[in-house]
């Protein structure tokens, strides 16, 4: 018997480091430094959970991150808290 593997191609995730955030993006970004649960920045937004889980992980990507300490002190050297 043989056996098949499955494997994903290797395709890296396009660093988007340098993009523009966008206007929803920096809203999410200055919710990030109050003290709540995405759950109520969803809430806040008229939104799903997911779609704040989406759109801070776009953040991240962007702005070269992986957690919500870096990204807020990431908006605070540049001003945008």
């Amino acid at each position: 018997m043989s056996t098949i593997e499955l494997a994903r191609p290797a395709v890296a995730a396009a660093p988007l480091l340098g993009a523009p955030l966008t206007r929803r993006e920096k809203v999410v970004l200055s919710h990030l430094s109050e003290d709540v649960t995405l759950e109520q920045i969803a809430t806040t937004l008229f939104v799903t959970r997911n779609t704040v889980k989406s759109q801070v992980r776009s953040l991240y990507r962007k702005i070269g991150v992986s957690t919500r300490a870096e990204a807020v002190a990431w908006a605070d050297v540049r001003g945008l808290r």
